[in-house]
């Protein structure tokens, strides 16, 4: 079923299980689990429904930050009563420097959960007396910073064919004053939690918590799609669809591509958090590809079945239609454009 945002059931779900907590410090409150426990977990939940994995992704993602900011700070954050972060990376805002605090000022499009979220993240152009701070290059100077949920006014989004229960929307903020506290860079040399999990790379946990995303999305679709070619049968022959052996060789194709893929997704992922647990950077270029080679796998599994499911699939309020478009939807972030 088609909401405007998760629904009630599925909102106490993603609290009960503390989720968007689990790459938060546990210094702070969080749970500071192992990044591939997490990238499973997330798959595993977008393989139920793509909106509720995404709205997990994304905000559990924003709560590994608290692992950058002062202590007292993340704690104060990781601590309120049914947390979560929503946010933007865009810099499509100012912070405009005020003694020991910051105006912010702008607004940011697509933050995910925003309608259950008790802090934003944000990046932002630093300015001081209306001039842009440059950095040592010549750009302008740009930082992230948390700001709580009363200081934001939403602007809800409409038109997406998927992900629509995922409440991303755009945002903005007036002038909001926040202490420089509230600022932070996602680096693990300006970590302030001591674990792990705080040395693996922004991007590339960026790109394999999305790219699992897109694999549970599409294992979804396949799971609905197998019946639904089971029920159809070929208009020439009245031979069951599923029984041609063409479209008997793409279900199977799809479905050993797909998880041939994925178990090798995962070895590089347990692999690159092995290196990084003995202290070494892990080979962040091989995340990046294999994130996209299981995109790239997913898109085919989707798309390569999809002529077969008849109507069912293009008709709005069906599960294997909604499993289709969150797909879709969801593919066009910017990190997933295929090389």
């Amino acid at each position: 079923m088609d909401n405007a945002f998760l629904n009630a059931a599925q909102q106490a779900l993603i609290h009960e299980r503390n989720w968007l907590r689990m790459l938060a410090p546990k210094a702070a409150g969080g749970l500071e689990l192992p990044l591939p426990d997490v990238v499973r977990l997330e798959e595993a939940v977008a393989a139920t429904d793509g909106s509720l994995g995404w709205v997990v992704t994304l905000c559990a993602g924003a709560g590994w930050f608290a692992g950058f900011l002062p202590p007292s700070v993340a704690s104060g954050i990781v601590g309120t009563p049914n947390v979560c972060l929503a946010g933007s990376g865009a810099a499509t805002g100012h912070a405009d420097r005020d003694g020991d605090n910051f105006v912010i000022t702008g607004r940011w499009d697509y933050a995910s959960g925003a309608p259950m979220a008790t802090h934003f993240t944000l990046n932002a152009i630093l300015r001081e007396r209306g001039e842009v701070l440059l950095d040592a290059a010549g750009k302008p100077r740009i930082r992230a910073f948390v700001v709580p949920a009363a200081h934001v006014v939403l602007e809800p989004a409409q038109g997406w064919i998927g992900m629509r229960s995922s409440g991303s929307c755009g945002y903005r903020i007036d002038g909001a004053r926040v202490p420089a506290s509230h600022g932070f860079t996602i680096d693990a040399a300006h970590a302030t939690a001591d674990g792990p999990l705080y040395r693996f790379p922004f991007m590339a946990l960026a790109f394999v918590t999305l790219a699992a995303n897109l694999a549970g999305i599409a294992r979804h679709f396949v799971e609905l799609a197998r019946p639904a070619i089971a029920a159809r049968r070929q208009h020439t022959t009245g031979i069951a669809l599923a029984e041609v052996p063409a479209v008997a060789a793409r279900v199977f194709q799809a479905q050993e591509e797909l998880a041939g893929t994925l178990a090798q997704f995962y070895r590089v992922l347990d692999d690159a958090w092995a290196q990084v647990l003995a202290g070494a950077a892990p080979d962040e270029e091989a995340l990046r590809r294999v994130s996209l080679d299981l995109v790239d796998t997913s898109r085919r599994a989707v798309d390569g079945l999809y002529p077969y499911c008849g109507l069912q699939a293009a008709r709005h309020g069906t599960d294997l239609n909604r499993a289709w478009c969150d797909f879709h939807t969801a593919t066009q972030h910017a990190l997933l454009v295929p090389d």
